[in-house]
């Protein structure tokens, strides 16, 4: 197991760029990846326990293995010494805890209590590829929260915690340390860190234009000449920009 990095050490963002990613969908987002290469960047089956609930931070990596039970048979832990208590002690401001759980939905990753710590330490948020156990209790703390479903079960029946701030899996995509998760109603992407300032501008801007699009559409506007737009459309959304100024 390795010890937690300090977010320090990350490649810092522009300020803006915090700010910028609050706007955009992840669909959105998924979009401005996929043109710059990037075709794999939501995580698989990551639903939100709390829909209503926005989440934009960086990612701090847990992994589990399977368990044994001539190792988590006694369902101890040690807070000085267990990865995930590890985990949970090491996240801070901005941060994301994204949990390998190897898709395994037979018990879950974390309960209530453990999300309450996170929270008192400034995390914006948690996400795994399995299960989360007390969903309802985190549902309702917050604290937003993705999973595939929800499992009474404690962890350590299925899962073996192991490596911190590791790059890990998580519903099929590849997540290092410091990478920038956005989560909305739809579910969770992931951005390269070194591309998040680049990626969350250009995502408010296609935003901004797909609002007004929307607008379009709504109001009667074939997809001819509309979506993608047309001399004439172009025209009016600049018209539109005047009432509606750009976010960058």
């Amino acid at each position: 197991m390795t010890q937690p990095e300090s977010s320090c050490e990350y490649l810092p963002l522009k300020e803006q760029t915090w700010q910028l990613l609050e706007l955009p969908s992840t669909a959105t987002i998924s979009t401005q990846l996929a043109k710059r290469g990037l075709w794999n960047s939501f995580i698989t089956g990551a639903t939100p326990l709390n829909p209503g609930l926005r989440m934009v931070g960086q990612a701090y990596t847990l992994r589990y293995i399977p368990s044994r039970p001539d190792i988590d048979h006694n369902l101890n832990f040690d807070n000085r010494s267990d990865p995930q208590r590890i985990a949970i002690e090491g996240v801070g401001t901005r941060d994301v805890l994204v949990i390998d759980a190897r898709g395994d939905e037979r018990a879950g990753t974390m309960g209530n209590i453990l999300a309450a710590r996170m929270m008192a330490r400034g995390a914006v948020g948690v996400v795994t590829d399995g299960c989360f156990r007390d969903s309802p209790v985190i549902a309702a703390m917050g604290l937003p929260a993705y999973s595939r479903s929800s499992h009474a079960c404690t962890n350590k029946t299925v899962h073996h915690p192991t490596d911190v701030q590791l790059p890990v899996g998580c519903g099929g995509v590849a997540v290092y340390p410091g990478d920038i998760l956005v989560g909305d109603a739809e579910g969770v992407v992931v951005i390269p860190r070194s591309m998040a300032d680049e990626v969350a501008e250009a995502a408010a801007l296609q935003e901004h234009k797909e609002d007004f699009i929307l607008e379009q559409i709504q109001s009667g506007k074939p997809l001819l000449g509309t979506y993608p737009m047309d001399e004439s459309t172009e025209a009016a959304y600049k018209e539109y920009c005047r009432t509606h100024p750009l976010p960058v």
